[in-house]
């Protein structure tokens, strides 16, 4: 379909975008279906307490993951987009730099530990989950597909490793097998899906040996990602002390933790989709700026306005379909469906936060990053503390939500960035779908 000539218009881009967002789209929802079916029998062969154990342990390691990643993954797009001849140094670099990083993440778990240990959960399953920093180091070969608007390839990818992946996780059920066995699968997880990026990388004719490091390189990469480093491990905190803390906190705390693990999974079930969709038009958002500030603008605000739609169409079907949701697990989790109902909720200030962090990036304000994750983190913890223990699981969707809200719009507060809140709140308020009814009226 041919649209009408408009300045500034691109057809040929319009299409690779939109096609790049299709595939990748494509593969998160494959993948997302087949980890949500593996998800849901292994939730009901563990039962809550043995998966709040599992689920907890993750949930904790997955604390230190932002350290492992090091924030670079937008900014190793951003190079590669800027300079393409580049290639191997950029992703030489980047790959060594979170080797390091994974490396470090593994004492540094140790002694964490020492300091907070988790009870009734032993310590070799934190050690074996560990090593997922480390093994997550060939994820800069997603970062060169997208910057090359090759989604296919990392769609590719994705189905693979999840098929074999639930292929694994079944037969372990099917031959009732530890709860062990399930750490390791975790691990093997991100192990599967790295050696697939290599795999697919080197089918392109590339060769990872030819990668380089360059030190004045890693030293600009670091400058940069720092503050997504700290801001990366407040997510990490506000996304996931929550099984933690209510572990901790309940006297029944690992079969609470396992059930909520649960509401998580299918709250946050689209969270990919705005990852998915800024992705691919990352590029073309940062080409509107150079170019055509105004059109950079209405960019962003069409970006936000489709953020909105996309997560309020999720939340009322899920608040809607929640009792029907858990018909699918045993009885043991039925009382996790009203906190489902609630914790939705929150999707709506992830969508928004999500695509509000690259206006970030792409202006330069990474440091706001690190302020506003770092405001919803603590918000949440506090939250958490003054609530579980009298609501349980329905304090714990409470205070996420709340500190959704608060880190996405704790931009107002800031005058540079009070513009770009301002855009989001209109479109929290459909003010661009009023004006349009009111326009043709």
């Amino acid at each position: 379909m041919k649209l009408p000539h408009i300045k500034g218009f691109d057809q040929d881009a319009l299409h690779k975008y939109f096609k790049n967002t299709g595939l990748l789209m494509f593969g998160r929802v494959g993948s997302m279906a087949i980890k949500m079916v593996v998800t849901i029998t292994l939730a009901n062969y563990l039962l809550p307490e043995k998966n709040g154990i599992l689920n907890t342990s993750m949930a904790y390691v997955f604390l230190f993951a932002s350290i492992a990643g090091l924030g670079l993954d937008s900014f190793i797009v951003k190079e590669l987009h800027q300079h393409p001849k580049n290639r191997d140094q950029i992703l030489g670099t980047s790959f060594l730099l979170k080797v390091m990083a994974g490396l470090f993440c593994i004492p540094v778990i140790f002694i964490a530990w020492k300091f907070f240990p988790l009870s009734g959960i032993p310590y070799y399953f934190i050690l074996i989950l560990s090593f997922t920093g480390l093994f997550q180091s060939l994820t800069v070969v997603d970062s060169y597909f997208q910057s090359e608007v090759q989604s296919k390839y990392i769609m590719q990818v994705q189905i693979t490793g999840n098929v074999i992946s639930a292929a694994v996780k079944l037969l372990l059920i099917h031959l009732s097998a530890p709860l062990l066995y399930f750490v390791y699968a975790a691990v093997f997880d991100i192990l599967l899906l790295s050696l697939g990026y290599w795999l697919v990388y080197q089918r392109k004719g590339r060769n990872i040996f030819n990668w380089g490091y360059n030190t004045q390189l890693a030293k600009k990469l670091l400058s940069f990602s720092w503050p997504l480093i700290i801001s990366g491990l407040m997510v990490s905190i506000y996304m996931r002390i929550d099984a933690i803390m209510l572990k901790e906190l309940l006297p029944n705390g690992a079969s609470a933790a396992g059930a909520y693990a649960t509401v998580v999974m299918f709250s946050e079930a689209l969270n990919f989709v705005p990852g998915v969709i800024v992705t691919s038009l990352f590029p073309a958002i940062l080409n509107a700026r150079r170019d055509d500030p105004a059109r950079y603008q209405k960019r962003l605000q069409n970006l936000f306005d489709l953020m909105v739609w996309l997560s309020l169409a999720f939340a009322v079907f899920i608040t809607l379909a929640s009792p029907i949701i858990y018909k699918l697990f045993k009885p043991e989790y039925v009382s996790a469906a009203p906190v489902l109902a609630v914790h939705v909720w929150g999707s709506l200030f992830v969508f928004l936060g999500v695509a509000s962090s690259q206006f970030l990036i792409a202006e330069g304000y990474n440091k706001l990053t690190f302020v506003r994750t770092s405001v919803g983190a603590v918000v949440n913890i506090i939250l958490n503390f003054m609530l579980i223990p009298s609501m349980g699981m329905m304090g714990t969707a409470i205070a996420t939500v709340i500190a959704y809200f608060t880190a996405t719009f704790l931009i107002l507060f800031i005058p540079k960035t009070r513009k770009q809140g301002i855009m989001m709140l209109k479109s929290v308020f459909l003010v661009s779908l009023f004006q349009r009814i009111f326009k043709k009226a």
